[in-house]
């Protein structure tokens, strides 16, 4: 690796270093230092953001799509360098890296392609009746604007596609909307050399240097700061549901209150029907363990439980699913306090009365390995706490005495990223009842498949209803994430030389 962090923050195209520094917890190797953000950092980072607005924000379409080809561009420039820091930091293997940032390349890619197309701009027009009784009609135009400044928080696991220069990110730009990224704590080299790129297209583009600034590290009173900033518009956040829920009241309780994009958390249920668990039961008992522990369970759409009958089918998935998950063998988690929380998660389902330990192992350190418990619907529906998200490669299988009280279940899961039902052809009926139940909880909707692995489309949804989201009609992986740093702005009887050109 040629890459050697010097651990600066980047505020508006300056290099700045603080007096207090931290390490990061590599997987490996040796430890590097980096400067510690301050509320003063987030105050001259924000200011900036604000005054690039405007220019940037009024910037034309094919300009800021120039500009997020450029950061992609730097980012495959630095391609090594950033797979082996990110490899380092957080223990993710070489092939997940390479293809996250090759998702994350193509994401910008994507973007540039949808503002130069237009369409997200959801441009109406109605036209004038002066003629019209008792009251003429004016001519009203609406084109959706950008917001303003947005805050942008890193997530842990997913270095680079939900991170400084993610989804998120890439949205806020393209939207034409300033950002300040808050680095999360767990990958800052890898922060900081993407930041590196984005500086270089900025430089490269003529962009306003205050377009894009990246804090790294701080106290939880940083990132109050940033989300409380008065001129931050909005927030962008993946991560966990107690973190997600503290930024999302103070976004809430601002004297001008903003909204607040949290992606917070999820089991994503898996509903194996009958027809389908007695022709393929085994082969869908591998593919959820093979889903369950990749990138070692960490992944937001990870699914973590699978509504099986009673029966002889479902005792032979349960045992088919141990049998995959005894040959997945110790990985490493992101952080040791992942590693640790993994434990604890764990730690609530064993000894537990009418909880079965299906397949249970014990793992020290960062690394971790899979663990599969068992339960009956009526213990499920009685203790919430069995239908909380760990965030690892766990799996809970409950057992319903019926397929047919599938719905009854399905009623008391809360708001999920995802919901999958596995189903044949004789279980039509049942998916039929399923699907409208499974459609309120749920973003994304799957049928014989695995939730792991989010295309990045139009299409896409990765959002939900509550906890797995804080606004369930916002998405935040696909050309449609745009639309969350976008607001409606109707022009009425406006001259036609001074509307923003791509009304006219």
């Amino acid at each position: 690796m040629t890459f050697n962090p010097h651990g600066k923050h980047l505020i508006a195209g300056a290099w700045i270093a603080t007096e207090s520094t931290f390490e990061n917890e590599p997987a490996y190797g040796t430890p590097a230092r980096f400067s510690v953000g301050t509320v003063d950092l987030v105050n001259t980072a924000c200011e900036a953001a604000e005054e690039a607005f405007w220019s940037f924000g009024y910037s034309s379409r094919s300009e800021r799509a120039a500009f997020l080809e450029a950061i992609a561009s730097e980012m495959e420039a630095r391609a090594a360098d950033i797979t082996a820091i990110g490899c380092q930091e957080t223990g993710l293997p070489e092939a997940r890296l390479n293809g996250e940032r090759g998702r994350t390349t193509s994401q910008l890619r994507l973007f540039a392609q949808a503002i130069r197309n237009g369409d997200y701009l959801d441009r109406r027009h109605d036209v004038a009746l002066p003629d019209r009784e008792p009251l003429p009609r004016p001519f009203l135009r609406l084109m959706q604007r950008p917001v303003g400044p947005v805050a942008v928080f890193g997530a842990s696991n997913f270095p680079l596609a939900f991170s400084v220069a993610g989804g998120d990110t890439a949205a806020a730009l393209a939207a034409g909307c300033p950002v300040v990224v808050k680095g999360h704590s767990s990958h800052p080299g890898t922060g900081e050399i993407v930041a590196e790129a984005v500086h270089a297209a900025v430089k490269k583009c003529g962009v306003h240097s205050g377009v894009f600034s990246l804090v790294q590290g701080g106290k939880r009173e940083v990132g109050a700061a940033l989300v409380q900033h008065p001129l931050i518009n909005a927030v962008g956040f993946t991560g966990s549901l107690g973190g997600g829920r503290a930024l999302f009241d103070l976004c809430a309780q601002r004297p001008k209150p903003i909204p607040f994009f949290g992606e917070l958390g999820s089991v994503n249920p898996m509903f194996i029907l009958p027809e389908a668990l007695k022709a393929r039961g085994p082969a869908i008992a591998r593919g959820w363990a093979a889903s369950m522990t990749v990138s070692a369970g960490q992944l937001c759409t990870s699914p973590g439980i699978a509504v099986v009958p009673q029966g002889p089918e479902g005792d032979a998935f349960v045992d088919a699913t141990a049998q995959a998950l005894e040959s997945v063998g110790p990985q490493v988690m992101l952080t040791n306090g992942m590693a640790a929380a993994y434990r604890n998660g764990k730690a609530r389902f064993d000894g537990r009365n009418l909880v079965r330990a299906v397949y249970t192992s014990q793992s020290e350190g960062r690394e971790v390995t899979p663990n599969l418990y068992e339960v009956s619907a009526s213990t499920f529906l009685e203790d919430h706490s069995l239908a909380e998200e760990v965030f690892g490669p766990l799996g809970l299988i409950v057992r319903v005495p019926s397929a047919q009280e599938m719905t009854v279940l399905a009623r008391a899961f809360e708001g999920q990223l995802t919901a999958t039902i596995h189903s044949d052809a004789g279980d039509v009926e049942l998916a039929g009842r399923l699907l409208p139940t499974l459609e309120r909880k749920a973003g994304r909707v799957l049928m014989n498949g695995y939730p792991t692995g989010v295309e990045v489309t139009d299409a896409m949804v990765h959002g939900g209803p509550y906890p797995a989201s804080t606004n369930f009609g916002a998405t935040s992986v696909g050309t449609m994430s745009i639309r969350r740093f976008l607001r409606p702005v109707c022009y009425q009887n406006v001259w036609r030389d001074i509307l923003p050109p791509d009304l006219v």
